[in-house]
């Protein structure tokens, strides 16, 4: 785990290499952000059970409630197109949570980082 400071905000990066994250693993990243203080969770697509991006599965819906019941944002960083040409529904999320402010889905760290700031 990385801590970055982007704008005003403490960001848990969450590293590509490591075990798949699921709703079990929820916690751990609650605890991981509050030991670094961070406000932001930064998870690469890669390392996002596959069941997150089905969400028939109820996987997305529990991890992000997890993080935002404690007041951490989630960003999920990296291309989610392969995912979104097989979802009309996650195409709906995806676009839905990135209009708001606590769930994200955006390409690169600079994109991040221009929502952060911005």
């Amino acid at each position: 785990m990385e801590l970055r400071v982007i704008g005003d905000q403490r960001v848990l990066v969450v590293p590509l290499e490591g075990p798949t994250l699921g709703v079990d693993q929820a916690t751990d990243l609650v605890g991981d952000a509050w030991g670094f203080d961070a406000s932001v969770v930064a998870v690469p697509v890669g390392r996002l059970d596959p069941e997150f991006f089905r969400l028939a599965s109820g996987v997305a819906g529990e991890l992000t409630q997890k993080l935002v019941n404690y007041r951490l944002h989630l960003v999920v960083v990296g291309d989610v197109a392969e995912h979104l040409a097989a979802s009309g529904a996650l195409s709906d999320y995806v676009r839905e949570s990135n209009r708001g402010r606590h769930v994200w889905f955006v390409a690169d760290d600079d994109e991040l980082k221009q929502r952060l700031v911005g």
